[in-house]
C-alpha cells in the first residue's frame, strides 16, 4: 500500500488502513503500512481524497474521529447509519408536533385567569375619615399612605378612594371644581403620585371616584357657560324660566325641592339633580363627552387602575323636559318636594346612557392592553326594585360596559333578620345577572348606615362571613372589618349638606374617623385633639390595634375568611348552590367540578339558637367538621348533618370531602360565573 501525494491533497492508495483500527482481515495496524511522505514536498492535511479506483477496496468497518468529509459521506450512505438518522429526525418532528398540539390544547382548554378585581375584596376609603397625617382633623392622602400595611395585613389588593378632587366641599368632594387637581385639604398632586407609586410597589390597585353627571358651580366651565361663552354656553342644561317661579317642570332634586335654580348672570335656569351648587352637565353636547374622555385619559395616564362611575343613571335627561308622573296623582303638585314623590321616567336611565358608558369602557380598554394593567370600571346606580335596569350596566355579549354594577341589595339585610330574607336578596341578584357575568356584594358605604348599627353587633360577624364566601367580589367600607358602628351627631355637629336640609337624612353617623388604636382620637389624628367628626366613644375596645391581638376578634375572622377565599378554588370560582333557608338559617355550598374538597356555609340570621337538619342533602357526608365558626368555641367540632346547631348571629364554615357533586342534580339551585373543572392528576384547571 502506498500514500500518493498531489499538490494540495492526499489520496488514500489501495488497501489504505485507519491507524488505530484493525483491518478487515484482522491483520496489523494500518499505521504499519503507511510510508513516509516524500521529502521536500509540502504537506497538506486539510483534504483527503479517495482514489476512485481504490474506494471499493476501502473496507474499514468503523468511522473514526477526525475523518475527512469524503470518508464520512461514504459511511453515511450505509443502511445502519441512514435508518438511524431518519428515525431520529422523524422522532424529533413527532415530538415537536406533539408539543405544539399539547400547548395549543392547554391554551384552548385553560379557563381565563381571574383579574385583580375578582380575586380581592374592594376596600372603600372615605379620605376625610381614614387617617389624618398633618393634624388638621381631616384625613388626607399622606395618611392613607401611612396605613397601606393595613391592606397587606388583610390581604386586600383593591382600594377605592372617594373623591379628593379640588372642590368647595358643598358635598364633600362630589362637587368638583377641577377634575385635574387635588384639593389642598387632602394634599397635592405630588402626594397623590407618591401614594399611587407606593401602592403599586406593594401590589395594591387604586380605584378613583369619577363624577361625570355634574360639576361644582365654581368650575371654570360653569362660569364660562353662565356668561354665554360661545364654546361653553351649552355645557350645562339651561332653559328659560321665570325668576319669581323658577320651575320649568316638576323635576325634584335628590336632596329635595326643585331641580332648577335661576341664575341671575345668564337670566335662565339650570338643572341640578343634586345640590344647586352641583349643576348637571349636558352630555348631548359632544364637546362635553370629549372633555370627560380627556379627563379619563389624564388619570389613566398617571397610572390609576380603575374608576367607580358615580350616579350614572342621572347622566342624561329627556330633552323634552316634560313633567314626570306623580306616584300619588292626587297629591297637589306644589307639595311634590322629594324624589320619592315622582316616577323618574325622564331624569334617569335615558336612551343613550349606555352608549356613553361603552365609549368610556373602550377608552379604558386602550390602557388595559398593557400586560398586567387591566383598568377596572364599576358603575353606581340605585335602581331599587328595577333590577333589570341595573343589569344593563354589564353590557351585552358583544359590547362590554362595566365590569359590574354595584349590588346594593344586601344593604336591605337589616329589614328582616331571617334566612329566607337573606336568600331572597342573594337570589335577586344571582337570578337576574346575565350568564357568565361576575357578581358583587355591598353591605355598607358612605351613604348608608353602618351594618353593625343597622343590623346590630350580634350579626356583624355572620354578615362578614356571608360577604366573603358568596361568589363574586365583596366590597368593604372602611371600619366594617372591625365592626365599627355609627356615631351620634348633635345638631351643632352636623357636617353633611343633606343633614343640614333634613337632620334625619344626615350621613355623618357612618363617616366617623377610623378607629386605629386606643390612643388619642382613636389614632386617627395623633398630633392635635381635632377631628372633623367625633370619634365613636367605644373606640378603645373597637379598634385595629386591640383586635390584632385577639384571635377571636371581628378583624381576625375577617382576615381568616379573606385568606381562605383567596386560597381555595371553590370559593374563588366554584359553583354556588342554595341548600337550605328558613326563618333563621341560610345555608349554601361552594364546590368545584373535579375537586373533592367543598365548603358548606350555615349562617344563622335569626334571633335564637336553632338546629338545622340537612339529612335530605345526600351529597353531604353524614359527619361534618367545622373549619371556622364566628363563635370560636365551635371551631373544629364534628357535627351530624342532621343536627347542625347554630346560635343567633353565628356562622359556620364547614369543609368536607366528597366525590358527589351537588350542582349536576340541582341546576335550578346553582350558579357559576366562570365555569372551570379541576384535573387532579395534573393539578390544573380546564374548561368544561
Amino acid at each position: 500500500m502506498t500514500l500518493k501525494k498531489e499538490t494540495s491533497s492526499m489520496e488514500l492508495g489501495e488497501c489504505t488502513r485507519n491507524p488505530g483500527y484493525q483491518d478487515v482481515d484482522g491483520g496489523g495496524s494500518a499505521a504499519d503500512t503507511v510510508t513516509a511522505a516524500v521529502p521536500g514536498e509540502k504537506q497538506d492535511s486539510t483534504a483527503v481524497k479517495l482514489d476512485p479506483d481504490a474506494a471499493e477496496e476501502y473496507t474499514q468497518l468503523k468511522p473514526y474521529a477526525g475523518m475527512p468529509k469524503e470518508v464520512l459521506l461514504l459511511y453515511s450512505s450505509q443502511a445502519r447509519y441512514r435508518v438511524s438518522r431518519e428515525i431520529l429526525f422523524w422522532l424529533t418532528v413527532a415530538c415537536t408536533l406533539a408539543l405544539v398540539v399539547l400547548t395549543a390544547t392547554v391554551i384552548a382548554l385553560s379557563p381565563r385567569c381571574l383579574s385583580w378585581w375578582q380575586t380581592s375584596p374592594v376596600y372603600q376609603i372615605y379620605p376625610r375619615s381614614f387617617r389624618d397625617s398633618d393634624g388638621d382633623g381631616v384625613g388626607d392622602l399622606k395618611g392613607i399612605q401611612e396605613q397601606l400595611d393595613h391592606f397587606q395585613y388583610l390581604n386586600i389588593k383593591s382600594v377605592w378612594i372617594s373623591p379628593f378632587y379640588r372642590s368647595p366641599m358643598k358635598d364633600f368632594g362630589y362637587d368638583v371644581e377641577d377634575f385635574r387637581d387635588i384639593d389642598p385639604l387632602f394634599g397635592t398632586m405630588e402626594d397623590f403620585e407618591a401614594l399611587l407609586a407606593e401602592m403599586h410597589n406593594k401590589g395594591l390597585k387604586l380605584i378613583m371616584d369619577f363624577i361625570p353627571n355634574h360639576t361644582s358651580d365654581r368650575h371654570r366651565w360653569f362660569n364660562l357657560s353662565r356668561t354665554g361663552d360661545p364654546h361653553y354656553k351649552d355645557y350645562y342644561i339651561w332653559v328659560d324660566c321665570n325668576q319669581t317661579v323658577p320651575r320649568p317642570n316638576n323635576w325634584v332634586s335628590v336632596f329635595g325641592n326643585s331641580s332648577w335654580t335661576y341664575d341671575e348672570v345668564r337670566g335662565q335656569c339650570y338643572l341640578h339633580q343634586f345640590l344647586k351648587e352641583q349643576p348637571d352637565l349636558n352630555f348631548r353636547n359632544p364637546n362635553v363627552s370629549k372633555e370627560m374622555i380627556d379627563i379619563i385619559h389624564f388619570w389613566l395616564g398617571k397610572g390609576v387602575d380603575g374608576f367607580r362611575m358615580d350616579a350614572v343613571k342621572h347622566i342624561l335627561e329627556a330633552a323634552h323636559l316634560r313633567d314626570e308622573p306623580q306616584v300619588d296623582p292626587n297629591k297637589p303638585p306644589e307639595s311634590v318636594t322629594t324624589e320619592w314623590d315622582l316616577y323618574h321616567d325622564y331624569t334617569t336611565s335615558q336612551l343613550g346612557l349606555h352608549d356613553l358608558l361603552r365609549d368610556w369602557r373602550a377608552e379604558m380598554d386602550i390602557y388595559s392592553r398593557e400586560p398586567g394593567r387591566y383598568r377596572f370600571m364599576v358603575t353606581e346606580s340605585y335602581d331599587y326594585h328595577e333590577v333589570d335596569k341595573t343589569m344593563m350596566y354589564y353590557g351585552t355579549p358583544l359590547v362590554k360596559e362595566s365590569d359590574f354594577p354595584f349590588n346594593f341589595y344586601l344593604l336591605d339585610l337589616p329589614q328582616n333578620t331571617s334566612g329566607l330574607w337573606v336568600q331572597h336578596l342573594v337570589h335577586l341578584w344571582m337570578a337576574n345577572m346575565p350568564r357568565g357575568q361576575w357578581a358583587n356584594w355591598v353591605v355598607g358605604n358612605h351613604d348608608r348606615p353602618r351594618i353593625a348599627s343597622s343590623a346590630g353587633q350580634t350579626y356583624i360577624r355572620v354578615i362578614n362571613m356571608l360577604l366573603l364566601t358568596l361568589p363574586g367580589t365583596p366590597t368593604t367600607y372602611y371600619g366594617e372589618e372591625i365592626g365599627m358602628e355609627n356615631i351620634n351627631v348633635t345638631d351643632s355637629q352636623i357636617q353633611d349638606p343633606a343633614g343640614k336640609y333634613n337632620k334625619s337624612a344626615s350621613r355623618d353617623p357612618e363617616r366617623s374617623p377610623m378607629q386605629w388604636s386606643g390612643d388619642m382620637n382613636a389614632g386617627f389624628n395623633n398630633k392635635t385633639n381635632i377631628t372633623w367628626l367625633p370619634v365613636h366613644p367605644e373606640y378603645r375596645s373597637i379598634n385595629v390595634e386591640v383586635q390584632k391581638e385577639d384571635e377571636s376578634s371581628v378583624l381576625a375572622q375577617y382576615r381568616f375568611l379573606n385568606m381562605l377565599r383567596q386560597s381555595e378554588l371553590p370559593l374563588q370560582r366554584g359553583w354556588f348552590c342554595y341548600v337550605h333557608a328558613d326563618a333563621s338559617v341560610f345555608a349554601f355550598l361552594r364546590e368545584l367540578d373535579g375537586l373533592n374538597q367543598a365548603f358548606l356555609m350555615v349562617l344563622n340570621f335569626g334571633i335564637e339558637s336553632v338546629i338545622t337538619d340537612l339529612s335530605s342533602i345526600r351529597e353531604l357526608p353524614d359527619q361534618l367538621k367545622v373549619l371556622m365558626s364566628t363563635n370560636q368555641v365551635s371551631d373544629g367540632k364534628v357535627l351530624q348533618k342532621s343536627r347542625i346547631l347554630t346560635e343567633a348571629g353565628e356562622g359556620l364554615v364547614i369543609q368536607y370531602s366528597t366525590h358527589t357533586r351537588f350542582n349536576p342534580n340541582h341546576p335550578g339551585q346553582c350558579y357559576v360565573s366562570e365555569k372551570a373543572c379541576y384535573l387532579g392528576a395534573l393539578d390544573i384547571l380546564y374548561k368544561c
